[in-house]
């Protein structure tokens, strides 16, 4: 027998029924539920890229009054119902509006898989905060849930630059509800942060297991250059005996990427012919796991480079190149720019690095744009190989007054995200000194020693950074 308890507080109720009604009596209630509810089937979003999408909703991060705020980077909840963005100010705001603070900055931030307000267990983040350990963040309140640390050969805490949860191979728990065997997964979470990837297990804090990424003294492989785990991508093949992920490092070689295997600590092989500039963030195709896409910071950070990585990794398959009026170098910023494949595989998206504030989108399932580069530069685009191709946006519009460094599609909604705002160092000199020499050329016609007008100096402020556009905007393709 088995003894279940219903109604108010006030009013206790006790029936005692046998385990197999009581498990009748549970599967009902979600039935119930269900129909009530109706069904729930998920279809890939249609995005009319044609023409210019139309703006469904601009979102202000809270003000700072103690620095210049802006919005780095933002993501949509893996239900597409909330989203959270990292800011200048080392906070993370989650809209509508909430802002959690932390001690210092914010290196990078992921939701759980399976994160969704209606289910409060899993609205939740892990965010990587410099100094301190990772921390497991509640969706609805900020409160810290669990940490994980890394600790170096220094005993010093250290934060991953780069996060990942790899849902193709799942740890599951397995325990007896009701007489019934239920089996629940738990992801993983990969940390990369410099010459290694700390793996956790995430239903146990802790310390993690260890995977170094340099080149031990009886093998040669590794990532070739020392330096810091920028970015984690895991290939979404959904295979149930191993996964593969790929990682990037900050280091400037053309052959700072390469492929593991969640089953191996040797990476299986290495990825190149792109810029010899530091990985900013690696992505495979949704509907491609083939398919590898990554970005590169600095003067190459406005181009998506591609691999195929069952055939040549030795050079790109295809760049995403956006068309830049403006190539100066002084107006780019250093800021990563993030960009984005929807879940059906067939647009690519990413904002400008410069000024202007475009939002470009590419077809990935259009060879029409396709051309065919020789050896040597073309339009700012690095020099490649003769197999690489090169592809140019079909829609591209406006959708910001500053850079743009970050874009992200809706995983259920034809819609995009996109977020805007950089630094600006304005040169500005008081006006106080300009009013000093005129009323001194206006004066007697005589130095006077003893005048504090004689003493001053045409001495520039100490310039602030402004931003010309912090907004998020949500871009509506229907």
């Amino acid at each position: 027998m088995n003894e279940i308890k219903w109604g108010s507080k006030n009013k206790p109720r006790y029936i005692l029924l046998p385990v197999e009604m009581t498990v009748k009596v549970i599967v009902d209630s979600f039935e119930k539920m269900r129909l009530q509810q109706g069904p729930r089937i998920w279809t890939v979003p249609r995005y009319d890229i044609s023409k210019e999408p139309a703006l469904e909703a601009t979102l202000k991060i809270l003000p700072d009054a103690g620095s210049v705020d802006f919005p780095r980077v933002a993501k949509w909840c893996p239900d597409g119902s909330a989203v959270l963005a990292q800011c200048e100010n080392g906070s993370l705001q989650l809209f509508d509006v909430r802002r959690f603070n932390q001690a210092a900055p914010v290196l990078d931030f992921i939701w759980y898989p399976m994160a969704t307000p209606r289910d409060p267990a899993t609205f939740c983040f892990v965010a990587s905060v410099r100094e301190c350990p990772v921390k497991l963040l509640d969706g609805s309140d900020g409160r810290l849930r669990a940490s994980y640390r890394i600790v170096d050969h220094r005993e010093r805490q250290v934060a991953p630059h780069s996060l990942a949860f790899n849902l193709t191979a799942q740890k599951f728990v397995i325990y007896i509800l009701f007489d019934l065997l239920i089996r629940t997964p738990i992801p993983r979470l990969y940390c990369g942060f410099e010459d290694a990837i700390e793996v956790f297990d995430i239903s146990r804090p802790g310390e993690g297991t260890r995977i170094h990424t340099t080149p031990s003294k009886k093998s040669k492989d590794g990532l070739k250059v020392l330096g810091i785990i920028s970015a984690l991508a895991f290939s979404p093949s959904y295979s149930q005996d191993e996964s593969f992920y790929a990682a990037g490092s900050f280091s400037s070689s053309s052959y700072n990427i390469a492929m593991f295997s969640d089953s191996a600590t040797e990476p299986l092989m290495l990825i190149g012919g792109g810029p010899e500039a530091g990985v900013t963030q690696l992505q495979f195709n949704p509907a491609k796991p083939h398919i590898l896409y990554a970005t590169y910071r600095g003067q190459k950070s406005g181009s998506v480079y591609s691999w195929d990585i069952r055939s040549n990794v030795a050079s790109p398959l295809e760049i995403f190149q956006a068309p830049s009026r403006n190539t100066s170098t002084s107006n780019r910023t250093n800021q990563k720019i993030k960009f984005d494949v929807d879940l059906s595989g067939h647009f690519l998206s990413i904002g400008d690095q410069v000024e202007q504030g475009h939002v470009s989108l590419f077809d990935l399932s259009n060879p029409e744009n396709l051309e065919e580069t020789s050896t040597g530069s073309h339009n700012n685009v690095p020099e490649v190989s003769y197999e690489t191709k090169v592809t140019y946006p079909i829609n591209r519009f406006k959708a910001h007054d500053d850079a743009v460094g970050s874009v992200a599609f809706n995983p259920f909604r034809s819609s995009l995200l996109s977020v805007s705002g950089s630094r600006h160092f304005m040169n500005d000199y008081s006006d106080e000194e300009s009013d000093s020499e005129s009323d001194t050329e206006s004066g007697s016609g005589h130095n006077d020693m003893n005048s504090p007008h004689s003493k001053m100096r045409r001495m520039p402020r100490r310039t602030q950074p402004v931003t010309f556009d912090s907004t998020i905007k949500i871009w509506d393709f229907k």
